[in-house]
C-alpha cells in the first residue's frame, strides 16, 4: 500500500508484534482501550434508545385519549361545526370532534372520586382519539343522548367498585340555588363501558358520557371547544400557529406538548443527565487511551529516536502516534456503535431470553403499566454517540503524540 510512513508505523504500533512479549502487552492495553470505548459508545445508546422508547410508549398512550390540538373558546362553541370546517381546510389536519370538559364527584356507596368528565360525540369521537377501541367491556357506541350513561376508566372502575350495567352518582360542582341554600347538582348514571388506555392517570381519572347530557347537566349551550387529530403529531406546535391565524372568532389553540409540558421537561432533563452521565464512560476509556499512547511512547523510544537519525521531524513522529491513536479510537467507536445498535434493535428478544434464563421479570405486569422494555434508537443520538466518541479519542492522541516529537534522539539511544 502506497501509504505515508507514518500511517504504516502508527497501524502496526497498533497490532500486537509476535517477537517481543512487550509489544504483545502494549498491544494487549491497545485492545482494552479499544474496547473500553466500544463499551461506553454501546451503553450510551442502548440506554438512549430505552429511554426513547419509554417517552415514545407513553406519549403514544396519553395521545390515544388526549387530542393533538384543543381549540377553545370563550365559553361554549355553539357553532363548533364551523370551527371544525375552517380548521379541516389546513391539510395537516385529518380530524375534528366536539368536546366537554369538566370535574365532577362520583359516588356509589361509600365510594367517592373526583373525576376528569368528557362529553364526547361517539360517532365523532373515533375522528381524533382511539378511546373507542380501549374499551375492555361495553361500547363507545352505548353513550346516547338522554340515556346518562358514563364510561370509566379501568382503574376508576376497580376503584369504585362498578362493572357495566352498574348505578353510580354523579355530583357536579355547580350547584342549585333554593330557599334552603345551595344544594348539589345530583344526576344517576349507569355505567356502560370500562376502557383502558395504558396510561394510569386517565385510567383512574377519565369518564366519558355522551355529549349532549354534558350539555344538559352542566347548562351549556354548546361544547367548550373542538379537538383536533393531525396527520404528523410532532407538528402540533406549527400547525397551532398556523391554526390560530386562520380561525375565526376569539379562540385558545393549546396543543398536546403544552399540556403536558411538565411531563416532557422532565423527561428531556432526564435523558440530558444520562447523557452526561454516560458520556463519562467514553471520558474514561478516552483517558485510558492517554495512558496507552504513553506507554506506547515510552516503550518505543529506541524506535522514535533511530526515525529523528534518519531525518524524520517531530511533526512525524506526532502523525505515527495520532495515528496509532485515532485507529484504536476509530475502531472502538465502530465496535461500540455497531453493537449498540444491534441490541438497541433487538431488546424486544434479548430482554425476554435473559428473564426466561435468570427466571425473573424486570417489569412485573402487576406494578407496571409498560411491562415490556421498549426500545426506539434514533440516527441523530447515534450520530451524535459517535461524533463524540471519535473527538474524544482523537483530544486523547495529542498530548502522548507531542511528548513523543520531544524525544531526544541522544537520550533515548544512551542505554541501548
Amino acid at each position: 500500500m502506497n501509504l505515508p510512513y507514518e500511517w504504516q508505523i502508527g497501524w502496526r504500533y497498533t497490532r500486537a508484534s509476535k517477537r517481543a512479549s512487550r509489544n504483545t502487552f502494549i498491544s494487549f492495553i491497545s485492545m482494552i482501550s479499544m474496547l473500553g470505548i466500544a463499551l461506553g459508545v454501546a451503553a450510551l445508546i442502548v440506554v438512549l434508545s430505552v429511554m426513547n422508547g419509554f417517552q415514545k410508549e407513553v406519549r403514544d398512550r396519553m395521545l390515544s385519549v388526549l387530542a393533538h390540538i384543543e381549540v377553545i373558546g370563550p365559553g361554549t362553541l355553539p357553532d363548533w361545526r364551523q370551527t371544525a370546517a375552517e380548521a379541516l381546510r389546513n391539510k395537516e389536519v385529518v380530524g375534528a370532534a366536539p368536546y366537554v370538559a369538566a370535574q365532577a364527584m362520583l359516588t356509589r356507596d361509600d365510594a367517592v372520586r373526583g373525576v376528569l368528565l368528557r362529553g364526547v360525540d361517539p360517532a365523532e369521537e373515533p375522528k381524533v382519539s382511539d378511546v373507542g377501541s380501549q374499551f375492555k367491556a361495553g361500547d363507545i357506541k352505548a353513550l346516547t343522548p338522554g340515556g346518562f350513561g358514563i364510561a370509566l376508566g379501568s382503574e376508576l372502575a376497580a376503584a369504585m367498585g362498578v362493572r357495566v350495567g352498574d348505578k353510580v352518582t354523579l355530583v357536579a360542582p355547580q350547584g342549585t340555588i333554593t330557599p334552603a341554600g345551595v344544594l348539589p347538582r345530583l344526576k344517576q348514571f349507569t355505567v356502560v363501558g370500562v376502557f383502558s388506555s395504558g396510561h394510569y392517570e386517565f385510567d383512574s381519572a377519565l369518564a366519558l358520557i355522551d355529549l349532549q347530557d354534558a350539555q344538559t347537566l352542566f347548562r351549556l349551550d354548546g361544547p367548550n371547544g373542538v379537538r383536533l387529530k393531525l396527520e404528523d403529531m410532532q407538528r402540533a406546535p406549527q400547525v397551532a400557529d398556523a391554526l390560530a391565524g386562520t380561525l375565526s372568532g376569539e379562540l385558545y389553540l393549546r396543543d398536546w406538548s403544552k399540556q403536558n409540558r411538565n411531563w416532557f421537561a422532565a423527561v428531556q432533563t432526564e435523558k440530558r443527565m444520562m447523557f452526561i452521565i454516560l458520556t463519562l464512560i467514553i471520558a474514561v476509556a478516552a483517558f485510558n487511551l492517554v495512558s496507552t499512547l504513553v506507554m506506547t511512547v515510552t516503550d518505543k523510544q529506541a524506535d522514535i529516536a533511530i526515525l529523528r537519525t534518519m531525518g524524520a521531524q517531530p511533526g512525524s513522529i506526532m502523525r505515527i502516534f495520532i495515528v496509532q491513536g485515532v485507529a484504536i479510537g476509530f475502531i472502538g467507536t465502530v465496535l461500540g456503535v455497531a453493537g449498540g445498535t444491534l441490541i438497541a434493535m433487538n431488546i424486544d428478544v434479548i430482554v425476554p431470553f435473559i428473564e426466561r434464563m435468570l427466571q425473573v421479570q424486570f417489569l412485573p405486569r402487576d406494578i407496571y403499566f409498560i411491562s415490556e422494555l421498549p426500545s426506539d434508537p434514533r440516527m441523530n443520538d447515534i450520530v451524535t454517540i459517535g461524533i463524540i466518541s471519535f473527538v474524544l479519542a482523537v483530544l486523547a492522541t495529542l498530548y502522548p503524540s507531542w511528548r513523543a516529537a520531544r524525544v531526544n534522539p541522544a537520550e533515548a539511544l544512551r542505554y541501548e
